[in-house]
């Protein structure tokens, strides 16, 4: 191609074989010299091919020897669709360094090269192009559907990177579409707090935030509906207050109490707002658990005491077994541990009913180790060995091992308490026993008068 920029005319009449003007081949060739020369020698042989074998058209040469690949590409510049061209090629290259990448991380990475895929440059062929065609006619909100239908499109594991592209673009479109009151681009904030969301980064986490504190304000006052029939506003509300939440477990993780405590009531006011006693309900479980975490009981009592209420309001016994639990902690931590065992009674009745076996472990735990450090050995040894069972019964080796070790000590603890007792009482009865213990080695009759209540 001349310095100039401008095509020879013998390129030039190689070039109307394909239907590109003079301006289109030589924007194809700014935008990528390589692929457009191969386009041109391409559409050379196809047309030696079609004057001298009469019983082939051109696209039907071009349709057995090119890849499908190359002939998406080729049918969008020939149809005039640049812009589609450029993205759709820069996707696929894109597409080719994570696979190159992912392959040199993990030998058994399958994904499958995008040229051997139809499907999807169909798919890209069919909504690019459409929305390239809406945009110069400047109709935004069909802009944005095609947009938003790739997006759907890729909504998977293996090509969330180029959902997240089309996100992007929609959230771009959608700045222009002015006469929906704002729907769309409530939508598209919603999209781009996902994007960030997913990454569960704390920086990206703040970002996911700004996105759905964006989507809240948009929908206040709404009664706009996604397409589940779900109010957008709650759906705002529950992103937000999920958002808030992760970002406090970031914000706890490194002792920042304050900031976390902070954040957690501004998604409990968030809940409230959507007017959800679930979602008002788990904010303020969250709440009360960092009001614990940072030593301030009362608090954490009146806010979980606040959980517990919702939870009995709406009958759901598993979020009550939660709040009786937290409960639990705090009034353990605050050394009332007569308090603390009438809540793990409770809760341990309804993980029994509930068929609930991981809190069922807890719980039962949570009592052993009150009871053992109070010297109730019988007391702790029954709830180890609850807790003991159950984990058997779910077959699961490290629950296994950590309550077997548990009952294991309460046991110890009861039988020298009575081997204690036996000692000090030196009577005759005292001694037979011991001895008999001695000679048999066998578990020694507990005697529970000796143990302290």
């Amino acid at each position: 191609m001349p310095p100039n920029g401008h095509l020879s005319p013998t390129s030039r009449d190689s070039y109307k074989a394909c239907d590109l003007s003079q301006a289109e081949a030589t924007m194809l060739f700014k935008i990528n010299p390589e692929l457009a020369q191969l386009i041109k020698e391409k559409d050379d042989i196809d047309y030696y091919l079609e004057q001298n074998f009469k019983g082939l058209s051109k696209e039907e040469v071009a349709a057995h020897r090119n890849s499908y690949k190359k002939s998406i590409c080729v049918d969008m510049l020939r149809d005039g669709f640049h812009k589609s061209f450029t993205e759709l090629f820069a996707l696929m290259e894109q597409w080719d360094k994570l696979r190159q990448a992912a392959q040199a991380r993990s030998l058994f990475w399958q994904q499958r090269p995008l040229e051997d895929q139809p499907d999807k440059l169909d798919n890209f062929y069919h909504y690019l192009t459409r929305a390239e065609a809406a945009e110069r006619k400047e109709y935004y909100e069909e802009v944005y559907n095609n947009l938003y239908a790739l997006a759907c499109y890729f909504d998977n594991s293996e090509d969330k990177w180029v959902r997240n592209h089309f996100y992007e673009r929609c959230f771009n479109i959608a700045q222009r579409i002015k006469f929906d009151g704002g729907k769309k681009e409530a939508e598209a904030e919603a999209h781009m707090g996902l994007l960030f969301e997913e990454e569960d980064i704390c920086w990206e986490l703040l970002k996911a935030a700004e996105h759905y504190e964006a989507f809240h304000e948009l929908t206040q006052g709404r009664l706009w509906k996604d397409d589940t029939g779900q109010f957008l506003n709650l759906v705002a509300c529950e992103s937000l207050v999920r958002t808030y939440r992760l970002l406090s477990d970031r914000m706890l993780e490194n002792k920042d109490y304050k900031q976390a405590i902070k954040i957690l009531i501004k998604a409990s006011e968030i809940a409230r707002e959507g007017n959800d006693r679930s979602m008002e309900g788990e904010a303020s479980y969250y709440l009360g658990l960092a009001h614990l975490a940072s030593g301030e009981y009362e608090t954490a009592l009146a806010v979980l005491d606040r959980y517990s209420e919702i939870s009995t309001s709406l009958d759901d016994d598993l979020s009550l077994g939660r709040a009786y639990e937290a409960i639990a902690k705090v009034l353990q931590s605050q050394g009332e541990t007569e308090e603390a065992i009438k809540y793990l009674e409770k809760l341990v009745i309804i993980a029994r009913n509930n068929l609930q076996s991981l809190d069922m472990i807890r719980a039962c735990t949570m009592l052993g180790d009150i009871y053992n450090e109070k010297g109730q050995y019988s007391k702790a040894s029954e709830y180890f060995q609850q807790a003991f069972s159950t984990a058997m019964e779910l077959m699961k080796m490290a629950l296994m091992d950590e309550t077997k070790v548990h009952y294991g000590i309460a046991r110890a603890h009861q039988m020298m308490l009575t081997m204690k007792g036996y000692i000090e009482s030196a009577d005759p009865n005292s001694l037979n026993c011991l001895l008999s213990w001695k000679e048999t080695r066998t578990q020694i009759e507990y005697d529970p008068i000796l143990e302290r209540i």
